[in-house]
């Protein structure tokens, strides 16, 4: 239980109420000095004073009322309230009001049920006595307070910790300076951004969204120099869209070093180059597995059985590094050309990425890279350009490679750099498993074991990993093409399916629990909004958003047992 902090209270308020007559004239000496009163009001009514009896409390409750009704008020009822210590007195009042009322010296409490009596102004002085429940001493008062000392420190120091926010005489000279009826007539204000940092405009378009949202921008360049970034949004829970067509539109405001993304620091570059080593010993890994069928079988009995707990000699690993390392090449590859292609796309638009995080993984050699914006991007097309070249660029590899193994695989000649992978595993992709099964044939895929060349499981990965960044969740590829292309409100929507079909497996087979662990820990948060995050992107640009996503749901969709059958892939076992 929690009690207010009490404190000592040493000065006595002696209040005294003296009759007098409502005098109606211009007379200065029987005028009440409200200037007066208004100070005695301040310096006594914040201090409520504080008993362990709750009547107490109460009554001076009534008196802090009363005080407020009377000492404020432009009628007193034909009396007067004056304080011990308050100055000089009344003229006309022969010994001054402070005298009379000093010949008291106890506190007196008045509730606003008492009534006052009057008689004639000087010669009848009478003071209401205290009721029995308050003491005749001095009480112990405690200030009443919206906030303590600890919590108004708390505020402050978080006003400090947070970001700056916008300068609200900034925000009055760029009303009357930016905003007006040929621009955007502004009739309301709410805050902006993440933490409240910045000022959001609402109000009516008066032009074209683009040539007032570029206006806007180049005057404010003129007014304040590059110390805030305007930025267009669509008006949060508008009912109506704008008459012009389209949503209607708000202007928002932040300070420069709150919206640009920060510079890379020492530590990044440190952390990125050790998930980098830690990717290459991945894919190095992923080569030596699928040679699974050359394994000495202390090595395979290891990693297969789970009673194993003695580790073989890993030394007995060492001749089949050379074998594996043009499997790792293609799934290093992949990679490294998904982020070639957002690196070439955002050159020529000014937008700088930060240096790709990777992240390794065992079963797929890598689960892609982190590449962040490191600057604002200007539009949604922007977005969607950058974000789909990654992925693009590394499936168009995957893909390649895919074929070119398919079609080494189906060669006598070839068999000598064959692999022997479990036929199982083109079950796992629906679109990639009936590709496979039409290039090798019902003979070949109906067995235990496929014999298929490294290229296969490397085109394989490549494509699986660039389908998982491509779900529309998150800030992943996929999650900001959607976003640019559909709006965040879409993003929603997309995302709860997505999550919702990782945590039934529906898509990734075995993988999509650990996918979606990592999604949830590193890629869940949004992209933040363009500056320009209204305008459309333009159908074709959706058209290649949702064929794109489309695509991602065939690949990740396993083949179910009926249709695996039904074909002849793998050996499926009926009880």
């Amino acid at each position: 239980m929690s009690t207010l902090t009490s404190c000592s209270y040493t000065s006595t308020l002696n209040l005294g109420f003296r009759v007098r007559p409502n005098y109606n004239n211009n007379n200065n000496n029987n005028r009440i000095d409200f200037a007066a009163r208004f100070q005695l009001y301040r310096k006594h009514s914040n201090v409520l004073c504080s008993s362990s009896s709750s009547s107490s409390v109460r009554d001076l409750l009534l008196l802090k009322n009363y005080m407020h009704k009377r000492i404020l008020g432009l009628d007193f009822g034909g009396f007067k309230c004056c304080a011990s210590g308050g100055g000089g007195g009344d003229n006309n009042d022969g010994g001054g009001e402070d005298n009379d009322v000093a010949k008291d010296s106890n506190l007196a409490t008045i509730s606003p049920d008492d009534r006052v009596v009057g008689g004639e102004a000087d010669s009848e002085k009478q003071v209401v006595q205290p009721p029995s429940s308050v003491s005749s001493r001095p009480p112990t008062i405690s200030p009443l307070e919206p906030y303590n000392n600890f919590q108004v420190d708390s505020f402050k120091l978080m006003e400090l910790l947070g970001p700056e926010k916008v300068d609200p005489v900034d925000v009055k000279l760029i009303k009357d300076k930016l905003f007006g009826y040929s621009t955007f007539w502004v009739t309301k204000e709410e805050p902006f951004g993440d933490l409240g940092e910045g000022i959001l405009f609402l109000g009516n378009l008066r032009g074209n969204r683009e040539a007032v949202f570029a206006k806007l921008q180049s005057q404010l360049a003129e007014i304040m120099g590059d110390k805030y970034n305007l930025f267009m949004v669509e008006e949060p829970n508008s009912e109506d869209p704008d008459p012009r067509g389209g949503p209607r539109v708000s202007f928002g405001m932040l300070r420069k070093e709150v919206s640009d993304p920060g510079p890379t620091t020492l530590w990044q570059y440190v952390i990125a180059l050790l998930l980098f080593v830690l990717t290459i010993g991945s894919s190095v890994e992923l080569g030596i597995a699928s040679q699974i069928n050359r394994l000495p079988p202390e090595v395979v009995k290891y990693f297969t059985d789970p009673n194993a707990i003695e580790p073989p000699d890993m030394q007995l690993l060492y001749p089949f590094v050379d074998a594996a390392l043009p499997l790792a090449y293609g799934v290093l590859g992949v990679q490294l050309f998904h982020e070639v292609g957002h690196f070439l796309v955002a050159f020529p638009k000014k937008v700088k990425l930060s240096i790709p995080f990777f992240i390794p993984n065992i079963t797929l050699g890598s689960f892609g890279a982190i590449t962040q914006f490191k600057s604002i991007l200007p539009d949604r097309k922007t977005k969607v350009d950058i974000s789909l070249a990654g992925p693009f660029a590394g499936a168009a590899l995957s893909l390649s490679m895919f074929a070119v193994g398919l079609l080494l695989s189906s060669k006598p000649d070839a068999a000598a750099d064959m692999v022997q992978v479990p036929s199982t595993l083109f079950q796992g992709s629906l679109l990639l498993g009936l590709i496979s099964r039409a290039t090798l044939g019902y003979a070949a895929m109906h067995g235990a074991t496929v014999s298929i060349h490294p290229l296969v499981i490397a085109g394989w990965c490549g494509l699986t990993t660039s389908a998982f960044n491509m779900l529309p969740v998150g800030c992943l590829d996929g999650g900001r093409v959607v976003q640019g292309a559909f709006g965040k409100d879409a993003l929603v929507g997309f995302g709860l399916t997505t999550y919702s079909l990782l945590g039934f497996g529906v898509l990734g087979g075995p993988l999509s629990l650990p996918w979606g662990l990592y999604v949830l820990i590193c890629q869940r948060t949004p992209e933040k909004p363009c500056l320009n995050d209204v305008t459309e992107v333009g159908t074709w640009r959706r058209t290649a958003v949702t064929v794109a996503i489309f695509l991602v749901v065939l690949i990740l969709l396993p083949v179910w047992d009926e249709l695996a059958e039904e074909l002849g892939i793998g050996l499926v076992t009926t009880f």
